[in-house]
């Protein structure tokens, strides 16, 4: 037995009121002012003691739960009064909060398990939480495993109570708001963030109300509340978080009523679930963030939200946008992650299309995602569209994938990432043309194949429209924000700076043709509705996508046409041809376009053309690259810079497999495109309705372009279809196609206001369109020379045209046989860069910028460099050094011949018969070549040389050296 009383104790005791007049203490029901200062003074002088007092508080409030928990007035009283002195005790001792830690925590937690529904009670318990989790540091959590399970005890409950459901309307929406007042101040306090391995388990109890919440609130509530919350606080003193000392900061009071108040609205249960999500996603990191989304996913699991689509997506964005700046792109990132997490399953489950609305309309949104690996989640989703693809190509969600690749464009942060990603989906459609999907089914195998390729070209088209159409928004904003006033003590200075660095941050390089070209071959696919969406995507492309260096950006009958000339020399010279990607873009698509309207076969399948000449791209037969493709699609599919040999031979090694199938692809088709159009041609009125379309674009967007390259492929495709050997249905073919040659040349003379070509081309089409579709076509004669339009007339009028003269700094006759030059899809394919005519006419030298290198890049092993080389006329620089006898290499560097493989030497493997296009010769080694070399020539001889190379003296200009500094220093 006790003899004394200890003084802590005595302290405590005194702050109670006398037990009769306990009943009377009501409202307040706090502990006597005098009496609690004297305690709490003690307390604060004496930390040793603080333990003590807090356990014997913790002792005497478990019995008056027990009492008040069966019905007991007075002990809920002194509860109350209990619960009042440890939050006097939690901030006056708030140095040594420690030390009442374990005792405060096991004592609201016992109070709420006790006594949950009393909502006075809960409210007096939630205020001492409230005042622990303000100034805690929270190094108890997780190192104390008693009063951590305590502290998620109490964490749980008030969650149970954030979510609760009363048929009192009132009564339920102030249980809500008490349970979130508490969450929220947990959400504020450092026990949350101390401890990263408790930071999942709280972030999960505690998200899960406010999803509850926010999923029973009309989205139009929550986007009026929205708006507000950044510019608002939830309480004064949460504001105060991080932003105070622990020791200066206040905790909040948690009431239960007002009297004379009127009771809270759900509105302002949701406006305290948007405040609490606000704090916690405003004070999370990359790694606490994820652990947010993976809650998330949780929680809508076990609540079963998935299929409220819209919520699931307006969720989504305000994550990412009240996320930290420089974490926000984890929030997609973790939305892709759980996509490719699913099963192979078909993607018509509500769970896998609300993810993907997810994503895209985080994607779509206006929120910037800064440290986005874009390309990371290109791929990702590039794989997840083919993996629903092969298991069932007509997957409903195939349209909502789509949409999400491209609104990848909707973020662009470095100039070069849309042209990045558009080289990453050209790249997967590549693989798919001609090695197909993987499917389970071999018999939809094709049907697959069509479905993945159309899905690439609309998530390609799509990705650069989002960016496009970003682009403009951007500039809008911008133009705005220039054209409001600004404050006068903004300097000239400064606003020209502000101004060249907006401008700066809009630009992003467009998507370049030797992208984009991988694309053409599609054009000639053998499933229609592949040349469709191809089609489709080209048009947009020239339209808004392709740079047109040189050529105007408004329509010729705006700007002068010596301006648009003045323009085009300025950026690629006199001849666009020269170097220009974009004129050996349009090549390979009239390349395309004339087999396209012209071949009896389209989309070879590659086992039957590549398997019979995948041969020759082995690496260990020849040095040399395949025969075509080193011109075809090396020259414009990839990067012009000279590769390293290191480089350049894995690309030959085989290292792309699905590249060299693809070229083999197209030899084929260039094998089987006849010389003179015939009735198996395979073209649809559909396919040629594309054609017209595209040559128009051409023609109307790129005029100067489009002249150099359209012309040549219109005369040869207009040769083609003049035979005497027709009967009726071919006939209605050949009116087909010269109606789209007539609707051509009205094009060109509408853009260069050539009015006596418009009107030939119109008397053309009138007279084409009078020819019956079907049935007899008596009154017609079958002779396909005299039907549509006099392309000779249309030509003459072209050249004879002064604007057209001005444009391109040629007269008539040069403009006559630069248009004139003979065209094939295969000289297309190479570009005119490699043609006899081209050399001749355009060059005079025959020499192309290739050589323009350092000469001492034609020294080292390099097979793809020498294979771009090739000179394609019997008559060149090889003449010219054997009548100077190998002067001319010592003069001038450029002119050597480099000591390996060199095609210089050879005409074109076009003009040879047989098996010689499939391989290169070998140029004879040195030693050989100078035993066998005759004598010194007379002066006459290079006279001769250099007359039947069209140089005089007047032109001898054009033998100085490429290199002069070298020359000179030679």
């Amino acid at each position: 037995m006790n003899l004394f009383t200890p003084n802590h104790v005595k302290l405590l005791n005194s702050c109670y009121p006398p037990t009769s007049s306990l009943l009377t203490a009501g409202p307040e029901y706090s502990p006597n002012s005098h009496e609690l200062s004297r305690l709490t003074y003690y307390a604060s002088n004496h930390p040793g003691k603080l333990a003590k007092i807090a356990g014997e508080l913790e002792k005497r409030l478990k019995a008056e739960c027990k009492k008040a928990k069966s019905g007991n007035i007075r002990s809920r009283a002194s509860l109350l009064i209990s619960l009042s002195i440890f939050r006097s005790l939690a901030t006056e001792c708030r140095r040594d909060i420690a030390l009442l830690s374990p005792s405060l925590i096991g004592s609201v937690d016992y109070t709420l398990a006790s006594l949950l529904m009393d909502l006075e009670v809960t409210a007096r318990a939630a205020t001492v939480f409230t005042a622990w989790t303000t100034y805690t540091n929270g190094h108890l959590i997780g190192a104390d495993s008693n009063m951590t399970k305590d502290y998620l005890s109490i964490l749980k409950q008030f969650a149970t109570l954030s979510c609760s459901i009363s048929s009192d309307q009132e009564t339920q929406n102030r249980t809500r708001l008490i349970g979130l007042a508490a969450l929220t101040a947990a959400l504020n306090s450092e026990a949350l963030y101390n401890d990263i391995g408790n930071f999942g388990t709280q972030v999960s109890i505690i998200l899960c109300p406010i999803m509850v919440i926010l999923f029973e609130t009309p989205l139009s509530t929550l986007d009026d509340q929205f708006s507000a919350v950044k510019d608002s606080s939830a309480s004064p003193y949460l504001a105060e978080f991080r932003t105070r000392p622990a020791l200066e900061r206040r905790a909040a009071s948690i009431h239960i009523h007002v009297d004379g108040d009127k009771g809270p609205s759900s509105s302002d249960v949701s406006d305290a679930s948007l405040h609490a999500l606000f704090s916690l996603l405003n004070h999370a990191n990359g790694a606490q963030l994820g652990y947010i989304m993976q809650s998330s996913f949780d929680n809508l699991d076990s609540l079963q939200k998935w299929s409220e689509y819209d919520h699931c997506c307006w969720y989504a964005q305000r994550v990412a946008e009240w996320a930290q700046y420089q974490y926000r792109y984890v929030v997609p990132t973790w939305l892709v992650d759980r996509l490719l997490s699913q099963p192979e399953s078909p993607g018509s489950t509500v769970l896998y299309q609300t993810l993907v609305a997810m994503v895209t309309s985080v994607f779509s949104a206006p929120t910037p995602l800064i440290n986005l690996s874009s390309s990371d989640i290109m791929s990702n989703l590039l794989t997840l569209m083919l993996r629903c693809i092969s298991i069932n190509p007509e997957d409903v969600t195939l349209p909502a994938l789509v949409e999400c690749i491209s609104s990848l464009g909707c973020h662009v942060y470095y100039s070069d990432q849309i042209q990045d990603l558009a080289g990453e989906l050209v790249g997967r459609l590549v693989s798919i043309e001609v090695q197909g999907v993987l499917g389970r089914d071999k018999a939809t195998s094709l049907q697959t194949r069509s479905s993945a390729i159309r899905c690439l070209l609309e998530g390609l088209l799509g990705l650069v429209r989002a960016a496009n159409a970003n682009e403009r928004v951007e500039s809008a904003d911008e133009t705005s924000k220039r054209c409001s006033p600004e404050p006068k003590s903004r300097t000239s200075l400064d606003t020209s700076r502000l101004e060249r660095t907006d401008e700066r941050a809009s630009r992003r390089t467009r998507v370049p043709p030797d992208i984009w070209q991988d694309t053409l071959s599609l054009l000639c696919d053998s499933d229609p509705l592949v040349r469709e969406e191809c089609s489709n995507a080209l048009v947009y492309y020239i339209t808004q996508e392709m740079p047109k260096h040189g050529e105007s950006s408004e329509p010729a009958a705006v700007k002068p046409m010596r301006r648009i000339a003045d323009t085009f020399r300025h950026h690629v010279g006199v001849h666009p041809s020269i170097g220009d990607s974009g004129s050996k873009f349009l090549n390979s698509v009239h390349a395309y376009l004339y087999i396209l309207a012209t071949s009896p076969t389209l989309g070879i399948s590659p086992s039957v053309v590549g398997n019979a000449r995948l041969s020759s791209y082995d690496d260990s037969s020849s040095n040399a690259p395949p025969p075509i493709i080193s011109d075809l699609h090396h020259d414009l599919g990839e990067n012009r810079s000279a590769p390293s040999p290191s480089s350049n031979r894995r690309s030959i090694g085989g290292h792309n497999v699905s590249r060299a199938r693809k070229e083999s692809l197209v030899l084929g088709l260039l094998e089987r495109t006849p010389s003179q159009y015939t009735t198996s041609a395979k073209a649809s009125e559909e396919d040629y309705a594309h054609l017209l379309k595209i040559l128009t674009t051409i023609q109307s967007r790129m005029p100067l372009h489009g002249l150099l390259t359209g012309i040549p492929m219109i005369l040869a495709l207009n040769a083609a279809l003049n035979t005497q050997d027709i009967d009726i249905n071919l006939l209605h073919r050949i009116v087909t196609i010269k109606t789209v040659i007539a609707h051509v040349w009205l094009v060109i003379g509408q853009v260069w206001k050539l009015q006596d070509l418009v009107n030939l081309a119109e008397k053309a089409i009138k007279n084409l369109s009078s020819f019956p579709n079907k049935g007899t076509t008596e009154g017609f004669p079958l002779d396909s020379h005299t039907l549509g339009i006099d392309v000779d007339e249309a030509l003459s009028l072209v050249t004879s045209s002064q604007a057209v003269q001005e444009a391109f700094g040629m007269d008539q006759e040069g403009l006559t046989r630069r248009v004139m030059v003979k065209w094939t899809p295969e000289l297309a394919l190479r570009d005119f860069e490699n043609s006899s005519a081209y050399e001749t006419t355009l060059r005079g030298d025959g020499i192309s910028p290739l050589l323009k290198i350092s000469p001492a890049l034609m020294h080292i092993e390099n097979i793809s460099l020498q294979s771009l080389t090739r000179s394609t006329r019997g008559l060149g620089v090889t003449d010219l050094r054997e009548a100077l006898e190998g002067r001319s290499s010592m003069s001038n560097p450029a002119l050597a011949r480099p000591p390996s493989v060199s095609t210089l030497d050879h005409a074109s493997s076009s003009f040879m018969g047989g098996d010689a296009h499939l391989r290169l010769t070998q140029t004879r080694s040195r030693s050989r070549a100078a035993k066998k070399r005759p004598g010194p020539s007379g002066n006459g001889e290079v006279r001769d040389v250099l007359a039947r190379l069209g140089i005089s003296k007047q032109n001898s200009n054009l033998l100085k050296s490429t290199f002069p500094a070298l020359q000179k220093s030679n």
